[in-house]
């Protein structure tokens, strides 16, 4: 069973790689850039066959390791 799990900052939470990406952007013409948010996917291949023990496994793995939960937020989809 595959997971995926998309890491985001907290809105609120200050983004200095999102802006520096937003800077660059113009620096090369894309105009009109008014805001941008970077993140992280991480693909997990699980042995789990059982779709809802995997998707708790994987939460428990976020509250854990993979996300830092003050300041951001993560979701998580089973395949």
């Amino acid at each position: 069973m595959k997971a995926r799990v998309q890491v985001m900052l907290k809105q609120g939470v200050l983004d200095p790689q999102g802006e520096a990406v937003r800077h660059a952007l113009g620096s090369l013409g894309f105009l009109g850039v008014n805001s941008v948010r970077q993140g992280k996917v991480i693909e997990l291949e699980l042995a789990e066959t059982d779709k809802a023990k995997a998707e708790a496994s994987v939460r428990e793995m976020c509250d854990k390791l993979l996300a830092n939960t003050v300041i951001e937020s993560y979701k998580v989809e089973i395949a």
